[in-house]
């Protein structure tokens, strides 16, 4: 059973969010714990991270430890689990989205925007450094086995990745820009009751990465899937 860090103890994730539970604080028990302009309460760390730091309430930075992922083999070769994820409970539809900027070292190294229903339902949209050592958008959806699929090539340290859900209907979405966005990947987790969503950073053969996630934008809303706003 997968356990969620909370100020002030540990507790099981078939438990829901509630409103009167507090912030997550981090590994160190007196450091700020982080806060994101527009992000609502409560908030929690699944695994915790090697570090983190919030600036100007906008920019999270995370930073995962050596030999980090979250992944379950369709070959059933492997089930890793130990990413770190800062996530929060949304809205029943939403839009979440942020520039993405990861310190590329090796392979498989990204930053993520995740869902998270359960442990064996869940997906994740990367910014990734694949096996070809070239950085792609690559989407992750889970069913009890991971359903892995490279997209698009990018260029340059930095993309923008974007989800929204309507109904039961999820759609990732990746830009280079911020403006013009292209649909990566649709699909359902189907009825949800305890959907998370959030960030996170990995690196699964790596000694470890860095993503920083900046202009962060969360909507609680209704949003045309097909426009992406």
């Amino acid at each position: 059973m997968r356990h969620l860090l909370f100020a002030g103890g540990i507790m099981s994730a078939s438990i829901l969010l509630a409103p009167s539970l507090s912030i997550v604080q981090s590994e160190t028990p007196n450091e700020t714990a982080p806060l994101i302009e527009g992000i609502p309460q409560p908030t929690i760390w699944q695994n915790a991270p090697a570090s983190w730091k919030v600036e100007g309430g906008q920019m999270l930075t995370i930073t995962a430890g050596k030999q980090t992922d979250w992944f379950v083999s369709p070959m059933g070769d492997s089930h890793r689990n130990n990413s770190p994820r800062f996530l929060f409970k949304p809205a029943a539809d939403f839009l979440l989205s942020a520039k993405v900027n990861v310190g590329f070292r090796s392979q498989w190294d990204a930053g993520a925007l995740v869902l998270y229903e359960s442990d064996s339902l869940w997906a994740k949209l990367c910014f990734e450094n694949t096996i070809e050592k070239r950085t792609a958008i690559v989407s992750v959806v889970t069913r009890d086995a991971s359903d892995d699929s490279s997209s698009i090539e990018m260029t340059g340290p930095s993309v923008y990745l974007k989800i929204a859900k309507s109904g039961p209907a999820i759609f990732f979405y990746a830009s280079q820009d911020g403006q013009s966005w292209k649909i990566i990947r649709t699909f359902s987790l189907g009825k949800t009751h305890n959907l998370l969503v959030g960030f996170s950073s990995q690196s699964p053969v790596g000694d470890g990465a860095t993503t920083v996630f900046s202009d962060i934008r969360y909507a609680p809303r209704t949003v045309n899937l097909w426009l992406g706003k």
